[in-house]
């Protein structure tokens, strides 16, 4: 229970872009007192642990953007922590795969993307290429990038969390504890379901619930959280036979997601999806989840509606395809034409936080914003996970220039 103690940083969200926080802050500044608050009872239950497990690249990603520069930090922090902390990874290099000759040309782009992130080792191959890394794969070219890879996120979020208290016994690590509000001033007060916490300085990295967070601290905001599901099959173990490491389709650009893919994961199981649907709960993992103020909240937003309309079509084969295992089968086909309806069984499923601004349009930058004590993290969409410490320096940035760091002792 809360205690007359206050923290000098108190950061509220538990995922992995929290604990990145902390660790970093408390690594540079092991004399800070600090808090980190996750209203689940354990930590990474959210993005973090239902995500897809890919160390990625910075293939996608517009060059020089805070996006793909902190994807490409990250990416070499991430693998560097995992291999000091003994936390399950490999990097196995993935292929995205062009199945007809109208790819090609948005495969070169990516390829020309990756070089400009600084990637080494992408190449287009051939279709003997292919065969040899995924034999069971079927396409006209494909873009190899030895660099991606696969990780545990939730394992890296426990190890930060330790080593958080390892640095500073004074430090907590708080589960089950939901903040309500805050207010405000030179020793600011949160208030959860477990009482009254205080702090001089606050770090929001709230996730889905970035957005509302930001506007109880009246940030303004041109951007909304909008929950979107995404259902994942596993291969069965014949299926598994067929999928080696990580298989990607070209994406169109004309929809922000990456298509249904096949991620091999750490504990040696393989996925494959997502898809991405409209999710009527924010935190809603099942098909027919619904929230009243989660969903008021996302159909009253005009942004919302402009999405749907510009993509009704794509928006439809994806809900067609959630409820029929024949039709997510048949976009596995594409790239393995071999697999049955035998080689796929239900799986688990994740809600992204995708932030959309009032036009529809999907803001897929990172952005974190100051305001009056406080640091708010608004979007990390993928790669956030990858990027996290590069995330955590860039908040540790903010938070030397805004919170007097070494005055706080």
């Amino acid at each position: 229970m809360p205690s007359s103690k206050v923290y000098d940083i108190i950061i509220v969200g538990g995922g992995i872009v929290g604990l990145a926080t902390a660790y970093k802050l408390q690594t540079k500044y092991p004399h800070l007192t600090l808090a980190v608050l996750e209203k689940e009872e354990s930590l990474a239950f959210h993005q973090t642990g239902r995500n897809s497990g890919v160390i990625h690249s910075g293939l996608y990603y517009r060059p020089g953007s805070y996006r793909a520069n902190n994807c490409v930090s990250g990416r070499k922090q991430i693998v560097a922590f995992a291999k000091k902390h003994n936390i399950e990874h490999d990097v196995c290099g993935k292929i995205v795969v062009a199945t007809d000759e109208e790819e090609l040309p948005r495969l070169e782009k990516i390829r020309e993307n990756g070089v400009k992130n600084g990637l080494k080792g992408i190449e287009i191959i051939d279709q003997k290429r292919i065969k040899e890394i995924e034999p069971y794969i079927e396409g006209i070219k494909a873009l190899w990038v030895p660099e991606a890879g696969i990780i545990d996120f939730k394992g890296v979020t426990n190890k930060l969390a330790e080593l958080v208290k390892k640095i500073n016994p004074e430090s907590d690590i708080i589960t089950s504890c939901e903040v309500k509000t805050f207010d405000k001033g030179d020793v600011s007060k949160i208030y959860t379901n477990l009482g009254t916490y205080k702090s001089r300085y606050l770090v929001f990295c709230a996730g889905l619930h970035s957005d509302r967070l930001a506007r109880k601290d009246k940030v303004k905001l041109d951007m909304r959280i909008v929950g979107f599901r995404g259902d994942y099959f596993d291969l069965t173990e014949v299926g598994m036979r067929k999928i080696k490491n990580l298989v990607y389709p070209v994406p169109n650009p004309e929809f922000p997601f990456l298509g249904v893919h096949f991620t091999r994961m750490t504990d040696g199981t393989t996925e494959c999806g997502p898809n991405a649907v409209f999710t009527f709960k924010r935190e809603g993992y099942r098909k027919l989840d619904f929230n009243f103020v989660d969903t008021i909240e996302a159909l009253l937003y005009e942004g919302t509606w402009k999405l749907f309309f510009k993509h009704w079509r794509f928006g439809l084969a994806e809900y067609k395809r959630a409820f029929s295992k024949r039709l997510f089968l048949k976009q596995l086909k594409r790239m393995c034409p071999s697999l049955s309806m035998e080689d796929i069984k239900p799986g688990r499923s994740g809600v992204r936080a995708m932030a959309l601004g009032d036009k529809g349009d999907v803001i897929d930058d990172f952005k974190i914003e100051y305001q009056d004590r406080s640091i708010h993290v608004l979007n990390a969409p993928s790669p956030a996970a990858t990027a996290c410490l590069a995330i955590g320096d860039e908040v540790m940035i903010m938070a030397e220039k805004h919170f007097g760091l070494d005055s706080l002792i």
